[in-house]
């Protein structure tokens, strides 16, 4: 039933967020002069994918979790992006593709073996990775392995149509924090 919504609303998202993402996808260009940002991931089972996103840093950036990232490495339009969490739009891409899920959790770096260590104790890794879920609803990001892979197994456990639209809902009024990037201490 999830993976009927999923098809449905990542496909009427491209269609309808179309003309969005084409703007987007050009001020990203005028930005960095690569506005596609692709990065491998563990998926479901533990497949890696190619996920896709507006690019946010510099495209020099060293590829690692946004909690590790330079936060001087985002641009002005890119930390826009990441507040509206209009950055995650291309990943209706991967939903439909069936790499991914609107909801689940999210999706983690190959190289993030404590993570993956985790999830892999909780079972988490049995469902799509998702775009939202309950801890970026709760603003619970990927330094704190353990906490983030209870929370996934909590949401999966719990995970019915009401909690997925629920999730949905939450996200597009923009609970949670999205990506964070710490700044540097002065």
């Amino acid at each position: 039933m999830i993976r009927a919504f999923d098809i449905l609303f990542s496909a009427i998202g491209l269609i309808v967020l179309s003309p969005l993402m084409l703007l987007v996808w050009l001020l990203c260009w005028f930005d960095t002069r690569r506005p596609l940002f692709r990065q491998e991931r563990v998926g479901r089972n533990q497949k890696p994918f190619v996920l896709v996103k507006f690019r946010t840093m510099r495209p020099d950036t060293t590829s690692v979790a946004s909690h590790l990232a330079d936060s001087s490495a985002i641009t002005p339009l890119g930390r826009f992006l990441r507040r509206t969490k209009i950055d995650e739009l291309p990943q209706l891409w991967n939903v439909l593709r069936g790499q991914m899920s609107l909801v689940g959790p999210r999706p983690c770096l190959l190289n993030q073996h404590e993570l993956i260590s985790e999830r892999e104790a909780y079972g988490v890794f049995g469902v799509r990775p998702g775009i939202t879920g309950l801890a970026q609803i709760q603003g619970i990001e990927m330094s704190t392995p353990e906490l983030l892979a209870i929370t996934d197994a909590k949401m999966l456990k719990s995970m019915n149509v009401f909690v997925y639209f629920r999730y949905i809902f939450l996200t597009m009024i923009g609970k949670g924090a999205g990506d964070r990037v710490r700044e540097k201490a002065s």
